[in-house]
């Protein structure tokens, strides 16, 4: 289940209130006078390893093996690839960063100094160095500046906003919130952090890191996203939310219904621009920002992530960002350095027989294998399975439970070859996938380039086969100049 409670906080975690006034709140920021019980004023949860605001000082709360290992894993397991495993490959990349007074790169995670919190729940988390979006977007976001980064998957980049918000989180406190009046189940909840992502897969995983970087701290995660129970979700804000991460559509409708406000965000992320755009998601992204309660472009920080930069993205960066620093780790609209691509010359009826020979050569590891239709996902997948190979598949008809359920198999290694379609092209954070096959290619590069993105992550080498025929004529050149 995805929803699990957040471990950054007390069960209030986020913001409610019972009277007509304003009250700092900490951890546990439900004023319980208002239902006549004693206020606990940011005090621990559950005893789950929870932290608390109190006196003007966070105070993480104490560890918790269990949760230790749900959030980081086994240390030093040799069958899992932590993110932070190749990250000092990194510094080959090049960097640009354009903009009035651009600040130093740093070089560790403690210059600036992150808070020491912070550092050891990353250090749990497997880094130990940050990788270059990470050393130029934490000066930048710490100084306050707004940001426009133009940086793959997998380099690092949620790490790279997310450790400087929680970072100032931590050293400065909740914010004030107004208190409510009414039943309980009507409260509003007034998150100070706001990430906004296209797709339910992008979003678990972005508030899997946030649980790992708020663990035992008072800021408490929560996630909403359409094809889920809505009633659930909020059940889950209602216990509190400092850090919300949304796809759009979902966070419209949770606004709409009047429980959640956003005239306490201090910091807006926008991850995977592009590809927001791309799933027409620019109304909803626009009446968020502009038409609803956001505290203007002036009195936030925002924070643009996209792997490329066309002219709508630069218009969008217009409107949103205020005087922002340009970030381009790698080439822009480029593919990592860490991926050997191939591309292979094979007709639709041999493609079949050319794949069993690539995952009889290459089969270590985990493979990705994308195609255009969900019938050929399944197609796809049986045909694997029928010749021995442990295959799953997903795609857009299958139910959230059923794609939770294939990836985590995927991830597990127990089917290690999974047919998908390009609903699940963007966002998957699945760090050590060694091949992607790009069974039928895509028209757009762009599509291309965020497929063969799953490989080659956290620093990681990978490889990225394309199967080519003259039905691709429309991609040629574009394929080309990306492969110079």
């Amino acid at each position: 289940e995805i929803f699990r409670p957040g471990y950054g906080a007390g069960r209030g975690g986020g913001g409610w209130g019972g009277a007509p006034s304003f009250t700092p709140r900490g951890g546990n920021g439900f004023d319980r006078n208002a239902y006549g019980n004693p206020g606990h004023g940011g005090q621990q949860g559950r005893g789950s390893g929870d932290g608390q605001w109190k006196d003007g000082k966070h105070i993480p709360g104490p560890s918790n093996p269990r949760i230790e290992r749900e959030l980081f894993g086994i240390p030093n397991d040799p069958n899992v690839q932590h993110s932070g495993i190749n990250f000092e490959k990194y510094d080959d990349i090049p960097v640009e960063a354009s903009g009035q007074g651009v600040p130093e790169p740093v070089t560790t995670f403690a210059n600036p100094p992150l808070d020491d919190h912070l550092i050891s729940n990353i250090e749990l988390s497997g880094y130990k160095v940050p990788t270059p979006v990470q050393k130029y977007s934490i000066p930048i976001v710490m100084g306050g500046r707004d940001l426009m980064a133009c940086a793959q998957t997998g380099s690092g980049k949620t790490g790279g906003f997310l450790f400087p918000i929680l970072a100032q989180a931590f050293q400065n406190g909740p914010s004030a919130v107004p208190m409510q009046t009414g039943m309980a189940r009507q409260r509003k909840a007034y998150p100070t952090s706001l990430i906004l992502a296209p797709t339910r897969e992008l979003v678990s995983q972005i508030y899997d890191e946030a649980r790992k970087f708020s663990y035992r701290s008072w800021v408490r995660p929560c996630v909403v996203y359409g094809g889920a129970d809505i009633g659930h979700q909020l059940r889950q804000i209602e216990r509190g939310c400092d850090l919300l991460v949304a796809t759009p559509g979902r966070l419209v409708d949770l606004i709409e219904r009047g429980r959640i406000s956003l005239q306490n965000i201090k910091y807006l992320v926008l991850d995977e621009a592009d590809r927001m755009l791309d799933m027409g998601f620019e109304p909803q992204i626009r009446r968020i920002v502009e038409g609803e309660d956001m505290p203007p472009t002036a009195a936030r920080q925002t924070l643009m992530f996209s792997a490329t930069f066309p002219r709508d993205i630069q218009l969008l960066a217009r409107d949103f960002l205020k005087e922002y620093i340009f970030l381009s780790v790698g080439r822009v609209g480029s593919t990592s350095e860490n991926i050997t691509q191939k591309i292979e010359y094979v007709e639709d009826v041999d493609k079949r027989s050319v794949l069993l020979d690539i995952l009889h050569t290459h089969g270590a590891g985990l493979t990705l294998i994308f195609v255009e239709t969900k019938r050929m996902a399944d197609s796809l997948s049986d045909f694997l399975i029928n010749q021995g190979f442990p295959a799953t598949s997903i795609h857009g008809d299958r139910t959230q439970r059923e794609r939770e359920r294939a990836l985590e198999m995927f991830r597990s290694a127990r089917c290690p070859i999974l047919v998908a379609t390009a609903v699940a092209a963007r966002g998957l954070d699945i760090p050590n996938v060694k091949h992607v096959v790009n069974y039928d290619l895509p028209t757009d590069i762009d599509d291309y380039v965020h497929r063969i993105g799953r490989t080659g992550r956290a620093g990681n080498t990978g490889v990225a086969t394309a199967f080519f025929n003259r039905g691709n004529r429309g991609v040629v050149r574009d394929l080309l100049e990306l492969l110079k």
